[in-house]
């Protein structure tokens, strides 16, 4: 029987994908679990694995092309078998301007609004169109049934800009670096942020780096680094605080089982958060070839499916370039992201002995999401990962770590 392959859903909000490559050509047996296609989402790049065995039939999509979540773009089938006949467009289900209930009989009904008024179109487009100014009745839809797509608004906006002046150039955002803008845009107009800041002795952490680093590159083969340790640290100070590993829903709040620590990571496109999952149950050494591995593949645009789906609290880390300390905007859904400074040798009150000292000291700056999380559980839940900080070993031998 024949198995469709259709564009992937990765996350909630996302309404298309852009395939970029195939992997195997038309005609080609392929296997359960093999990479099959390589897609562009609103958040990154993805390799996508075959759902199952067959051979590749009924390409409908080709390089290039964006293709609404859920579309069918090929067939698997039996040596033999020809690919099903090509169905119509699935519909989205989202709302049609014009399909609202018809009125009843004796009341006349209000005059149409132009031609807006049929003009099939997603949420997050009607939203970037109010947005930007955009007339939908002028916009050629893009998704099933001629829909209206966020692309499509995005497209319009670019080609009925002001024009850039001769003293300036533009540069187009890929769709990773255009939802970056999106989302922080979005989460720091809608999302009730506060902040809390701690200054912490990092003595304690340094010296369980220079103890532990050769060891995991010594048996693992990859150089361990203060955002493992804080990723260790925080997934096991998590379950502490279930706020803190919690999500705003618009009805309640949803506590996470999980802990699942996103790192965020630079790439040329923007920022990708990364995901650590079940970190708290995780090695320290496991954690560091896991963070090294979905690094490597974020660079190169190499993600997977699983490598940035269903983080539940993210840490961002600028110490390497040198940041004593900034503030980070919340990744939605989630309530929370420490944004973790640079380790840096400062004079500073010793406790127990007169005078000062000089001691390496961190800055870390925790953003809430006040629906979640109130200001005396962010503090809390902050003085309990200065306290892991400053006994790092402590905090890791009671998980059972090595």
């Amino acid at each position: 029987m024949a198995l469709s392959v259709v564009m992937p859903a990765l996350e909630m909000a996302q309404e298309t994908g852009k395939l970029l490559s195939w992997r195997k050509q038309e005609g080609e047996r392929v296997t359960k679990g093999e990479p099959l296609l390589e897609i562009e989402t609103d958040k990154a790049v993805v390799e996508i694995e075959s759902p199952g065995d067959g051979i590749l039939a009924g390409v409908s999509a080709r390089e290039g092309a964006v293709v609404p979540v859920g579309q069918t773009i090929a067939w698997l089938v039996e040596p033999g078998e020809a690919p099903p006949s090509e169905i119509a467009a699935s519909q989205s289900g989202r709302r049609t301007d014009g399909g609202a209930a018809r009125p009843a009989a004796g009341i006349a009904a209000p005059p149409e609004q132009g031609a807006a008024a049929a003009v099939r179109i997603s949420p997050k487009a009607r939203r970037l169109a109010q947005e930007h100014g955009v007339d939908i009745a002028r916009v050629s839809g893009s998704g099933p049934g001629g829909e209206v797509l966020a692309d499509d608004i995005l497209a319009r906006v670019g080609s009925t800009g002001v024009a850039a002046s001769s003293a300036a150039d533009f540069e187009a955002l890929s769709s990773v670096g255009r939802l970056m803008a999106e989302r922080t845009t979005q989460s720091w107009t809608t999302v009730p942020h506060f902040f809390v800041v701690r200054e912490v002795d990092a003595g304690a952490l340094v010296a369980a780096l220079e103890k532990l680093a050769p060891l995991v590159q010594k048996t693992r083969g990859v150089t361990l680094t203060y955002t493992d340790l804080l990723v260790a640290l925080v997934a096991r100070v998590l379950p502490k605080h279930p706020r803190m590993n919690a999500s705003w829903t618009g009805d309640g709040i949803r506590l996470h089982r999980d802990i699942n620590v996103g790192i965020a990571v630079a790439v040329s496109a923007g920022v990708v958060v990364a995901a650590m999952h079940r970190a708290d149950a995780t090695n320290l050494d496991d954690i560091a070839v896991g963070r090294r591995d979905v690094a490597e593949r974020a660079r190169m645009g190499r993600l997977q499916p699983s490598d940035i789906a269903g983080t539940t609290f993210t840490i961002s880390n600028l110490g390497m370039f040198h940041v004593d300390a900034f503030t980070a905007i919340i990744v939605p859904p989630q309530a929370g992201i420490l944004a973790v400074g640079a380790i840096t040798r400062r004079v500073v009150p010793v406790d127990g002995e007169a005078g000062i000292g000089i001691r390496p000291m961190m800055t870390l700056t925790l953003s809430c999401d006040h629906r979640v999380v109130d200001g005396a559980r962010g503090a809390a839940f902050l003085n309990d990962v200065v306290g892991a900080i400053r006994e790092p070993e402590k905090w890791l031998a009671a998980s059972g770590e090595k």
